[in-house]
């Protein structure tokens, strides 16, 4: 096994994590304003949240790979790299998700918090600011940090739209030099694993954890 593409792995494990966590920062950015926007008074504003998240959940992310590599340019923006490629499409994939993980979680909330928020004549920015969002960050993070898992798994698309560096490409032009499949891509599932694991346990632990405080 040849150090310098076993380090050619870990270079692309790298890149997966940043790339994790971009489409983590802006998404979740998106996905808040979409989850906002889902139960806002307003009917309009909630119908092109709803109407955005079921139009981005029903187009496949490898589409929205190549919207995001060729779309910028196709306006007039010019050419984008393929970091920037990749993180606009993991983004707005992943905002819908998050917005419709988040909107169920601040409806979770009890009703009798959000009656109790009004009657003590708070405007909606200091309910949602000061009472419910704080109650909906803790039944959140369960399912947040579940959905984490698949945004480090998703990133593995870009290698076939964008050619992002990340842990797939890199396992893949390793075994088109070396003709070995089965290390090259069983060593890039165990990195997949050993990023993804220790999330899984955590989102169980802290599911665990929430059951029994609300009981």
């Amino acid at each position: 096994m040849n150090p310098v593409f076993v380090l050619s792995l870990f270079d692309g494990l790298l890149n997966t994590v940043i790339l994790s966590l971009l489409t983590y920062l802006f998404g979740g950015l998106v996905g808040l304003a979409v989850a906002l926007g889902r139960i806002s008074p307003s009917k309009p504003v909630r119908l092109v949240a709803s109407t955005y998240i079921q139009i981005i959940q029903g187009i496949p992310l490898l589409v929205l790979m190549g919207f995001g590599f060729f779309g910028p340019s196709i306006l007039g923006f010019g050419n984008v790299s393929a970091l920037a490629a990749a993180t606009i499409a993991m983004s707005i994939y992943s905002s819908a998700y998050l917005g419709e993980i988040w909107r169920g979680c601040l409806q979770a909330v009890a009703k009798p918090q959000w009656e109790a928020a009004e009657c003590l004549g708070l405007s909606r920015v200091q309910r949602m600011t000061r009472i419910i969002i704080p109650q909906a960050v803790r039944i959140a993070i369960p399912p947040t940090v579940g959905f984490m898992v698949q945004i480090i798994k998703n990133t593995s698309v870009a290698s076939l739209v964008v050619g992002y560096g990340e842990l797939t490409y890199n396992a893949k032009i390793i075994n088109n030099a070396t003709f070995q499949p089965f290390v090259y891509f069983g060593l890039a599932g165990i990195l997949y694993f050993l990023v993804c694991y220790p999330l899984s346990e955590l989102s169980r632990m802290m599911e665990r954890r929430l059951n029994v405080a609300s009981r």
